[in-house]
């Protein structure tokens, strides 16, 4: 899509992955982040990788890297917070860096489901899918004021600013590993 700015969120702390970096933990031969790079890198017109550690080997992608500018890991509201302060288009989509198989077109499906909302979503059959987000940078001082206040829940975020876009991807297309037994798991299965 073009005026789009993608970021993949790998920012956090991986308190479940034992602290290991997750979107550097390999998977089929290649880290994590890479499988949702070449997913996610052909639906926006530019691409940042939000990473608050580790910044010199996701920059060996070829990609920006921007840290949150909010310390001490707050969750993937900071690295949307960042990641729409550096975009330079007006729309910014995100993405996990855990979810090797994220849908081929969901930014396009985010786009025209969006009407007139500022935020949008996708929501599964099963349930919504906060992650995979697109957002206005009109919603940087009420994503910053809500950050400021406290808050870290982003579905509840989203709600206040926006509607969920129904899909019809499988289930599987919204994995996301957070611990090494489900790494191990997927690649088996994959």
């Amino acid at each position: 899509m073009e005026n789009i700015t993608g970021v993949i969120l790998a920012g956090g702390a991986a308190r479940r992955m034992g602290g290991k970096d997750k979107g550097l933990l390999i998977f089929k031969r290649q880290p994590l982040f890479m499988h949702v790079v070449n997913r996610f890198a052909p639906q926006v017109s530019a691409l940042l990788i939000s990473a608050n550690r580790h910044q010199d080997i996701y920059a060996q992608s070829g990609y920006p890297c921007i840290a949150d500018t909010l310390n001490g890991f707050q969750g993937p509201l900071a690295g949307m917070l960042s990641g729409l302060a550096q975009s330079e288009n007006e729309w910014v989509a995100f993405s996990s860096c855990d979810s090797p198989c994220i849908p081929l077109h969901f930014v396009r499906d985010l786009w025209l489901g969006k009407g007139n909302a500022a935020a949008c979503w996708l929501r599964s059959s099963q349930r919504d899918h906060p992650v995979f987000c697109l957002l206005n940078r009109q919603l940087l001082p009420s994503l910053q004021a809500y950050l400021d206040s406290g808050e870290r829940r982003v579905l509840q975020f989203l709600r206040q600013h926006g509607k969920s876009v129904s899909v019809e991807y499988p289930e599987q297309a919204f994995v996301n590993i957070n611990t090494e037994q489900e790494l191990k798991a997927f690649e088996e299965i994959r």
